[in-house]
């Protein structure tokens, strides 16, 4: 078991954030989490990675049970997170290696030589996200789409059981979008789950089976992706008539005869 949230609900500052969210994820499943802004993703993600603990309901993330276990860093060193809050926290001058070494230490910035082992496992990953390349330069002279891949890197530094990939694509366009998805799809894997975080269904891959919707801080639905993106049902959780078209086994969003992007 990955994930377990049993009818969770988290209140900030007097307010609701979240209700009745019930979750499980096993291993080697891959979920979208799929809500508009201000839906309450960034909250329940905090749960997940133990920066909130929950007000109501029962939580627990690999093995560790919320109220019972001991969390903290302890858990989070097991999350590979990429998220653009991170981004804003990194040392810019850093080269992409470093960046992606520092991962091997949970830090910002890199602040102890790495072994040759952890050398060679950051070129080893770089190799595979496409990222080598640029290993030399700074940060601050790359691309979006080639700081993402440099984030991703980071967090798969210590194994992470789970990777956690909050709306990796914002501000790319198309090509860089569509080449930062085919390096995500290099990444499943039967040892770790990935939850992909996004408002635009164009995004969805074929590797993510399942999906999880959430509205205004409550659960939507949640089950097979198929399943879950229909026409009906989206027309349900947006208020308004849309169609979902199916191409290449990816989902895209219509209403009537015109395109929308949610």
């Amino acid at each position: 078991m990955i994930v377990k949230l049993e009818d969770v609900g988290l209140k900030r500052n007097g307010k609701w954030i979240l209700q009745h969210i019930n979750w499980e994820i096993n291993q080697g499943e891959n979920w979208i989490l799929y809500g508009l802004n201000g839906a309450g993703k960034t909250a329940l993600l905090n749960m997940i990675c133990a920066y909130y603990h929950p007000t109501v309901g029962k939580m627990e993330v690999l093995g560790k049970v919320f109220g019972k276990s001991e969390l903290g860093g302890a858990l989070r060193r097991r999350i590979g997170l990429v998220s653009n809050r991170l981004q804003q926290n990194l040392y810019e001058s850093d080269s992409a290696f470093e960046i992606v070494l520092s991962g091997a230490y949970a830090s910002i910035g890199l602040y102890e030589s790495p072994t040759t082992e952890i050398r060679n496992r950051a070129i080893d990953i770089m190799k595979k996200l496409g990222s080598l390349d640029y290993a030399d330069r700074p940060y601050n002279s790359l691309s979006q789409g080639e700081r993402q891949r440099v984030l991703i890197g980071r967090a798969l530094m210590l194994n992470p059981e789970l990777i956690i990939l909050d709306e990796p694509a914002t501000g790319l366009d198309f090509l860089a979008r569509e080449q930062l998805l085919d390096t995500i799809s290099k990444l499943v894997s039967e040892e770790s789950s990935i939850i992909y975080v996004t408002h635009h269904v164009e995004e969805i891959l074929p590797v993510f089976s399942h999906s999880f919707l959430l509205k205004k801080g409550e659960e939507f639905s949640s089950g097979y992706t198929k399943e879950i993106l229909t026409s009906q049902n989206l027309s349900s959780f947006f208020s308004l008539p849309v169609e979902v078209i199916w191409n290449n086994e990816r989902p895209l969003l219509a209403r009537k005869n015109s395109l929308i992007e949610k």
